[in-house]
């Protein structure tokens, strides 16, 4: 039987991962900041958790009590929406702390056991803003961006123990918690001099027939990236997600 390992599992995508990969007979290491066990059905192959990607003793105790892996999920991540303007510095590095530098993180964190089995994947989880540029997250997509060069890069070099590293790219989730969690992050990242722009920004997200990507896609996505045994790099998720992929080739 094999082990996936998912990070940020406790709502959207990573919790429909998590449960893709039980109904599949896995056995999961679902991890959360704050474990909450019931929002996964209880089973004997279901193990949850506690993880903060940002910190490094979170990491090492949660690599530990995992055990040996097979695949591991890089889906933790934090939003953010607003004019770059208005965005404190101390917010991007926190974006960044969460979604480049805890995937790096935890990536590193497992490489060791990968290495000398010579098995493992490895599946980073970005965004469709890496696809083709949208206005008002600058900031996001950077730090997804960066994700892709890395992966890109770590694709390469982990060829030579037999290790495999995958990109998926979620289009625009609206049934995600995305907004709500970043809330408070985005406070004030909207002056008035960008207010009607915004307006006209986000009727364009929300106009009725505007492709839109599920929770479903994305744990479909993640499921065939970690079972693609070609060289195959980039799975886009979401109708919008795949619309856009060739005109970034």
């Amino acid at each position: 039987m094999q082990t996936v390992l998912i990070t940020g599992c406790s709502s959207g995508y990573g919790l429909e991962t998590a449960r893709h990969f039980l109904d599949r007979g896995w056995s999961v290491v679902a991890t959360m900041r704050t474990p909450r066990a019931e929002v996964l059905p209880p089973s004997e192959r279901l193990r949850v958790l506690a993880l903060d990607v940002t910190d490094p003793a979170s990491i090492a105790a949660a690599v530990a009590a995992a055990g040996p892996v097979d695949v591991l999920v890089n889906n933790a991540g934090i939003g953010l929406m607003g004019a770059f303007e208005a965005t404190p510095m101390t917010t991007v590095r926190e974006v960044f702390e969460t979604n480049t530098f805890g995937t790096m993180a935890l990536t590193q964190a497992l490489l060791p056991q990968w290495r000398q089995r010579r098995a493992g994947v490895i599946v980073n989880v970005t965004s469709s803003t890496t696809l083709a540029p949208f206005p008002l997250v600058a900031a996001y997509t950077a730090s997804k961006t960066a994700v892709e060069g890395f992966t890109a890069s770590l694709s390469l070099e982990l060829r030579e123990f037999n290790l495999r590293v995958k990109l998926v790219q979620p289009g625009y989730g609206p049934g995600t918690r995305f907004t709500e969690n970043g809330r408070s992050r985005m406070d004030g990242l909207l002056p008035p001099a960008y207010a009607a722009y915004a307006q006209r920004v986000f009727a364009g997200f929300t106009s009725d027939g505007a492709a839109l990507t599920a929770a479903s896609d994305v744990a479909e996505a993640v499921w065939r990236a970690a079972n693609d045994e070609s060289d195959r790099l980039s799975f886009p998720a979401g109708a919008d997600a795949v619309a856009l992929a060739p005109e970034a080739r």
